[in-house]
């Protein structure tokens, strides 16, 4: 089937003045969410030694942050469909900001998974009202294409931020320091955003149906729940029993949706097969690429030996390919095609995970560098003609809704592949023979046999570190090898799945 998207005349009295001003406001958003991802992954070693989570808590403070943001993100966005998205994103910041302090100031394992969860919450209100907001400032389409390649950049230039930023303050600070750099973006986001963000809303919204929401919320976290507990555990019953649980709960949003006259998310979008093909292309990628974008940040500390700092730089070169990329996918995706731009990007990325399968503690730092960069394009285009693709989908007023649907994908994702590939990592790291007088907690995690390691006898402590990395590095090996499989494959479905689709042209 072709997209019959029709060629948009946008008059320059459309053209909302101040419109790139505005935008830099939202990107700040986005910045937010990225920096706090990128400094967690960072964070996690010196996590583990302070805290002393378990091999499953420290899978929790991982992506109980991506179970909330996903059970809530399509609430999230048709609640700023109707109440007005500048006040649902301002909302949403100041409570962001605010829990990031909680964050940094973590006693225990608890209460850091709990942190991590209402982050969640006030995540959820930002992303899809940045992209709503966007849909709305921009009605001509190239101008659209370029500032969601703006947005886009800006969350891969957080990727880079984070790791470097975050590694400055991790080395000479402690590790709450790295969450509390939310609280000067925040404070720039909410001021500003006050005098230049307009307000949009849905003319003709509807009621925000309470429960759709719940069926919305106990659907997806429990199913991903269950994902995880499968992944870790093996077929459980507790796994079947919240899984089945998951899936009625999915339904009977879905149902209700089909039923209402204005439904909390417009189901119906998904028989386009654009619109479907953009939104399971973005869940897959960031499935497939999640297990790798957890763990790197321990393996180049933990396993090659670098500072948190020099860590942080080592990621750069992802960050600074997905920015290329997203502010030219839009040019590349009319020049060429939408599919042939978003399965190349996901090819790319699927041969560089293959790449890092044979990375150790000895690679050289060109082989990494060149692989995270290939990563970094390859994403950036993807990502961004995806976003682009579900945007030009739907009319302005049901922008929130469908943002809400694209950040689903990619939360849905991250919480899929943390919970399975991240299995992955932690089951295979939890079966290293080490030698004798090995304390048991070193086997729940890298951290905690490097700081078990330092109350051991030289030789022991040094048998149990190359025991404790090499198995490490074995099971990343295995999750860069799924997500490869994962990534290849997503490439040659989005082939099919957006055959003749196109992104709008202004006339």
């Amino acid at each position: 089937m072709t997209s019959t998207l029709r060629p948009v005349r946008v008059t320059e009295t459309e053209r909302r003045p101040g419109r790139w001003l505005a935008l830099s406001v939202l990107v700040l958003a986005v910045l937010l969410v990225a920096v706090d991802a990128t400094v967690l992954g960072l964070a996690t070693p010196y996590i583990s030694e302070d805290l002393h989570p378990s091999g499953t808590q420290l899978l929790w403070i991982g992506d109980v942050y991506s179970f909330a943001i996903a059970g809530l993100l399509v609430s999230m966005g048709s609640l700023g469909d109707r109440i007005g998205r500048k006040r649902v994103l301002l909302m949403g910041a100041t409570a962001f900001g605010a829990v990031s302090v909680l964050n940094a100031y973590a006693t225990g394992p608890g209460m850091m998974i709990l942190a991590r969860a209402l982050l969640g919450v006030a995540g959820a209100t930002l992303m899809p009202a940045t992209l709503a907001l966007i849909r709305n400032l921009f009605p001509d389409p190239r101008e659209r294409s370029l500032a969601v390649g703006i947005w886009g950049a800006t969350a891969s230039a957080g990727t880079a931020v984070g790791p470097i930023v975050g590694g400055f303050l991790l080395e000479h600070f402690w590790w709450g320091s790295a969450f509390l750099i939310n609280l000067p973006v925040m404070a720039v986001l909410v001021l500003v955003g006050l005098r230049t963000l307009p307000e949009s809303r849905d003319p003709r919204p509807g009621p925000w149906d309470l429960p759709s929401v719940a069926l919305s919320l106990v659907g997806m976290v429990t199913l991903v729940y269950a994902v995880k507990e499968a992944a870790t555990h093996g077929p459980t019953w507790t796994a079947l029993a919240t899984g089945l649980a998951g899936a009625a709960g999915l339904y009977g949003f879905v149902h209700r949706q089909l039923t209402m006259p204005v439904p909390l998310l417009d189901v119906r979008l998904f028989r386009r097969r654009g619109f479907g093909g953009a939104v399971l292309a973005d869940l897959l990628t960031v499935l497939g690429m999640s297990g790798l974008v957890f763990f790197l940040s321990q393996f180049l500390q933990l396993v090659q030996g670098r500072h948190p700092f020099e860590a942080g730089l080592a990621e750069l070169p992802a960050a600074v390919g997905a920015v290329a990329a997203g502010l030219v996918a839009g040019r590349a995706a009319r020049r060429f095609s939408v599919r042939a731009v978003v399965s190349g990007g996901l090819a790319a990325v699927g041969i560089a995970l293959a790449v890092l399968t044979t990375a150790g503690a000895t690679t050289g730092y060109p082989v990494l560098g060149a692989a995270l960069l290939v990563v970094g394009v390859g994403a950036g285009f993807s990502f961004t003609v995806t976003a682009d693709v579900i945007l030009s989908s739907v009319p302005r007023e049901r922008a929130g809704a469908a943002s809400a649907v694209s950040e689903t994908a990619y939360e849905l994702g991250a919480a899929l592949g943390i919970a399975l590939l991240g299995s992955i990592v932690t089951g295979v790291y939890r079966d290293f023979t080490g030698p004798a007088g090995t304390p048991p907690g070193a086997h729940e995690s890298l951290g905690a046999a490097v700081e078990a390691s330092r109350d051991l006898p030289p030789q022991t402590a040094h048998a149990l570190l190359d025991a404790a990395r090499d198995s490490f590095t074995h099971g990343l090996h295995l999750a860069s090898g799924a997500g490869a499989a994962v990534l290849l494959g997503t490439a040659v479905a989005a082939w099919f799945l957006l055959r003749g689709q196109k992104l709008e042209s202004a006339d």
